[in-house]
């Protein structure tokens, strides 16, 4: 919607919801979730104009004598928070002088959403977001459950039954908004955790994405706990995965053309040029699935107090094998099982649906599937490539790769590799604790 359009429906959803104030929402270059609190009586304008932000004050490729960035609502994605029901938060679209702004990672999501709607198809995905319960206060480091330290905790009923009120609230809010949750769980590591629900259309869940995080973090303070989806929080813990469940259908939403029942793993020709385009791009998009330094602790290859990392370390697929970087649970979607806890996102949707159409245009069939155990060296005769293993790695491969500049644009990828260099430059600058134990005495 751009500025302009005379509309009103935010405030009729007032009228009706009995909501007294909006918060307009982005997400920045690093998924950092910004808003400004806005009364009812001045939404409207809000929605017509947008709520203003100086951008150099986000993760933005801009400077402080950039004009105003203006933030447009999307009335689609209203929510009324539950636990808070006088306020709604709504998701918007970036605008500066009146054009929308090419870094805005919405503005990229939805670009590669027009071209799939160009081909007359529609990408649906679901997200399972882990993340981990930790004290409050001062403390803010350590479980905030401690006696949440079994050897292998995945699915222990106990530590799960021990933070049911937290839970149980977030499974209940997801029901008042009619997102079908359908299961949460204690995960692999002490104090982590994961909660279910129904897959949507791929903008309608990076915003579900979006605001499923501000509500557990919120929640979750409610209750003097903090929750993080950090990908790595404890080096010798599970880290927290962000798996992607994707299916492509035609426009109509009805017909699923990933599906094929005569073939061994359900898929169809679509549903393999698609995967095949995002394997075969699979380093380029790293370090978007992959944003931080942290990020790539996780994916390292490294076992766990429980015995497995859970994560890829390597670039296959394969079918109800959990140990590759893309699962076949069933037919009719894949699983992708790379990105972390720290993703954007819209522009981890963006990246999926990018690769998936070059894999379609381009007829990329992904190969034979690789059906073996992923954190095992490849049986002989087999070979696989190997992630990036540095977030400087993954940003080389992200600003050289010409597919990801056509499809989600020069000014984006500019833009990215920019903050993110300066991100990796800063954790250069810092002297850990490591190198001084391990290099003082040189």
């Amino acid at each position: 919607m751009a500025p302009g359009a005379a509309t009103s429906e935010l405030e009729s959803f007032a009228q009706e919801r009995g909501v007294e104030n909006f918060l307009i929402s982005f997400v920045d270059l690093l998924g950092v979730s910004r808003a400004k609190l806005v009364p009812k009586s001045a939404i409207r304008e809000m929605e017509i104009k947008g709520a203003g932000f100086a951008g150099y004050a986000a993760h933005f490729d801009m400077s402080p004598a950039d004009p105003d960035l203006f933030a447009v609502p999307d009335p689609r994605s209203v929510i009324q928070l539950p636990w808070k029901p006088a306020v709604a938060w709504v998701a918007s679209d970036l605008y500066m002088n009146g054009k929308p702004v090419q870094q805005d990672p919405r503005r990229v999501l939805r670009t590669q959403v027009e071209i799939a709607e160009s081909k007359h198809l529609r990408m649906k995905t679901g997200v399972e977001c882990e993340f981990f319960i930790l004290s409050g206060g001062s403390d803010v480091h350590q479980l905030s459950d401690r006696l949440d330290k079994a050897e292998k905790p995945g699915y222990e009923q106990i530590a799960l039954m021990r933070r049911y009120d937290l839970i149980a609230e977030v499974l209940h809010y997801l029901e008042v908004l009619g997102w079908k949750p359908y299961q949460a769980d204690h995960e692999d590591a002490n104090g982590q955790f994961e909660i279910n629900w129904e897959y949507d259309d791929c903008i309608a869940t990076a915003d579900k994405h979006v605001f499923f995080k501000f509500m557990v973090k919120s929640l979750a303070e409610k209750y003097g706990l903090k929750a993080t989806f950090m990908p790595k929080p404890f080096v010798n813990q599970t880290g927290n995965g962000t798996h992607c469940h994707v299916s492509v259908w035609d426009t109509s939403g009805e017909h699923n053309v990933f599906l094929d029942k005569q073939d061994k793993l359900g898929l169809s020709t679509t549903a393999y040029e698609f995967l095949g385009g995002v394997l075969q791009n699979t380093k380029s998009i790293t370090a978007i699935l992959n944003p931080t330094v942290n990020s790539y602790k996780r994916i390292d290859g490294s076992t766990t107090l429980s015995g497995s990392s859970w994560a890829p370390c390597s670039i296959a697929y394969t079918g109800n094998n959990r140990t590759h970087l893309i699962r076949i649970p069933d037919g009719g979607r894949f699983e992708l099982r790379l990105a972390d806890g720290a993703v954007n996102p819209y522009l981890f949707q963006a990246a999926i649906l990018a690769c998936g159409l070059h894999g379609l245009d381009h007829h990329v069939h992904p190969g034979p599937s690789a059906d073996w155990n992923g954190h095992l060296p490849p049986p002989e005769g087999k070979a696989v490539q190997i992630l990036p293993t540095s977030l400087a790695e993954a940003l080389k491969e992200f600003s050289a790769s010409a597919t990801l500049r056509k499809a989600l644009g020069e000014e984006f990828v500019t833009s990215y590799s920019k903050i993110q260099t300066e991100r990796w430059r800063s954790f250069t600058q810092h002297l850990s604790k490591w190198e001084i134990d391990n290099t003082i005495d040189c």
